[in-house]
């Protein structure tokens, strides 16, 4: 469905600020608590904590992050399961979350109704309260969500980008590429995955694919190494191979280059026992830990030529 609409009995317009606020109190359900420590007030109340503590924001924007193709709810899910994606990546556990909306005045209510209602059913599966926002009139034709998430080490430590040195292996937590075709608002971040690899002594580094790991990969490599990664070794998926089909490149590239994957890249510190923790990951989770190559002084004549490719960059 597209969330505009002609009809001004159908839009935002109809309703009003105040109305609208009561309306998403309604659709987020027990996800959204009472103020103070839900929306309500001018600030939520947050419990304190004994943990590090993890924020992160992302937004989805019509047009840029989902279209018509997408349905209202799964552009709700997406909007939290981005922000849940940087959590997992840090080895968090979520907890709040704020909303702030920028709304065309031709919105339609319906629309809206089933983003919050998508927004509501993935908070309540990840465990998120949703604690406050705003909402803001924006110009004809745009439509953005942006959230901020809250979370907590869950396994003591914070994992970071930094950490690999020259030997470390780096692997990803599932296939990649082709998220086009659906990938991109179908994920399942992975929460559970960052909070166990956190609590493995072995794990050194970590990040989320968002932009593609040809770019995500530059954030984990360190001054004056190179990830050497040999193209028969990336995991493919389906979506990825077909993607090829109608390009004609290899299916690796589209793995390494076409983004919002959400898988983790990992990096372990060698010589740990790789072999052992790929059977301790495939027994707790039931899927293989694929992987990449490792962090070298120069990369080898077969491996990925990474200034060959690359991956989503903003302002590009």
């Amino acid at each position: 469905m597209n969330p505009f609409t002609r009809q001004r009995a159908a839009a935002v317009t109809a309703t009003g600020e105040l109305r609208l606020i009561g309306l998403i109190r309604r659709w987020l359900g027990p996800t959204s608590p009472p103020a103070p420590f839900g929306v309500g007030d001018d600030c939520a109340v947050l419990p304190p904590s004994r943990h590090p503590q993890l924020v992160t924001t992302d937004p989805v924007i019509y047009g840029r992050h989902f279209d018509d193709r997408v349905p209202a709810r799964a552009a709700g899910a997406k909007l939290l399961k981005r922000n849940l994606s940087d959590i997992a990546a840090m080895g968090g556990r979520p907890q709040w979350a704020v909303v702030s909306l920028a709304l065309a005045p031709e919105t339609r209510l319906a629309w809206l109704r089933e983003f919050y209602l998508g927004l509501a059913g993935a908070a309540r599966r990840y465990g998120v309260k949703i604690v406050g926002g705003d909402i803001t009139e924006g110009p004809a034709g745009f439509l953005g969500a942006f959230l901020t998430l809250h979370g907590e080490a869950a396994a003591g430590r914070v994992v970071t980008r930094t950490g690999a040195r020259e030997g470390d292996g780096l692997f990803v937590t599932g296939p990649l590429g082709g998220s086009g075709a659906g990938h991109h608002h179908r994920f399942v971040p992975r929460i559970a995955e960052g909070a166990w690899l956190a609590g493995q002594r072995e794990v050194v580094a970590m990040m989320d694919v968002s932009d593609g790991v040809a770019k995500d990969v530059q954030c984990l490599t360190p001054h004056g190494l190179v990830a050497s990664v040999w193209p028969p070794l990336v995991p493919v998926t389906p979506a990825a191979r077909a993607a090829a089909r109608r390009s004609g490149r290899p299916a690796w590239q589209h793995a390494l280059s076409d983004g919002e994957d959400y898988e983790l890249l990992v990096v372990l510190r060698a010589p740990r026992g790789e072999a052992e923790f790929a059977r301790r990951w495939q027994r707790r989770f039931g899927r293989p830990l694929h992987a990449l190559g490792r962090f070298q002084r120069k990369a080898g004549p077969e491996d990925v030529d990474w200034r060959s490719l690359h991956g989503y960059e903003h302002l590009r």
